[in-house]
């Protein structure tokens, strides 16, 4: 298993919202590229960047920065938020990010997640972001009647090799993560998943690795010093 620290991006800063609540934010002084390399130099090869502005409006409103952070760090990274349509794809892929996470318009639009599976092998990732059992897009505001589980289990099918799952209830809240939903999740979905949301200790990390998903996404735990990065790389590795 492996770690991806997380980089949210809102008005070209590194802030963390709490359970996806833009009006609970927090910023942090560290620029998004600062935060990369920060992460590299304790053992990070990996990478989860958000565009919070991008996902609240459907447009790429901080790709000159993750593109920064992708051409000086060399690292993989996964980007996800406000990527709606073919266009935004071929541009992230292009400057050399390596999975691009569709949410939105993948749930909105399934005929547009086969179509963009086909033409970008290996580059798609399906981004499910769960609240009270169910899919929510539009940045986490609005709630669908799309059960959460359902949509995981049903993406394998599709063609869909990884799977971003996010309990928004726990995301930023410090809480613990949610581990009942992988571990019903992985013995029934044929898809990688990568867990996100409320990791708050190494335990926890270890516990996934157990578990059997295929990366964890950590926030504002390495963040706010709860996980030491380097202990947490550790425990993906068991």
């Amino acid at each position: 298993m492996y770690v991806l620290p997380a980089i949210d991006i809102r008005g070209g800063k590194v802030v963390r919202l709490t359970r996806g609540d833009y009006g609970q934010e927090e910023r942090y002084e560290l620029t998004p590229l600062r935060a990369a390399m920060e992460f590299r130099e304790c053992g990070a090869e990996y990478l989860h960047v958000v565009d919070l502005d991008g996902a609240k409006d459907g447009r790429l409103q901080n790709f000159d920065v993750i593109r920064d952070i992708v051409e000086a760090t060399g690292m993989f990274v996964e980007v996800g938020g406000g990527i709606r349509n073919y266009d935004s794809i071929a541009a992230y892929v292009d400057c050399g990010v390596q999975r691009v996470i569709l949410g939105t318009v993948a749930t909105n639009n399934l005929p547009f997640l086969r179509d963009m599976l086909k033409e970008f092998p290996g580059k798609i990732a399906l981004g499910i972001d769960a609240k009270d059992g169910f899919v929510c897009v539009d940045g986490w505001q609005t709630k669908t009647k799309i059960v959460a589980e359902e949509h995981c289990r049903r993406a394998g099918p599709m063609g869909v090799e990884t799977v971003v799952y996010t309990d928004i209830s726990r995301d930023g809240a410090l809480e613990g993560t949610n581990l009942d939903v992988y571990r019903r999740l992985v013995p029934t979905c044929t898809v990688r998943i990568i867990a996100s949301g409320g990791v708050t200790d190494v335990s926890e990390v270890a516990a996934l690795r157990e578990i059997g998903v295929e990366g964890v996404v950590i926030g504002k735990a390495l963040y706010t010093g709860r996980i030491d990065l380097r202990e947490a790389l550790q425990a993906a590795r068991g």
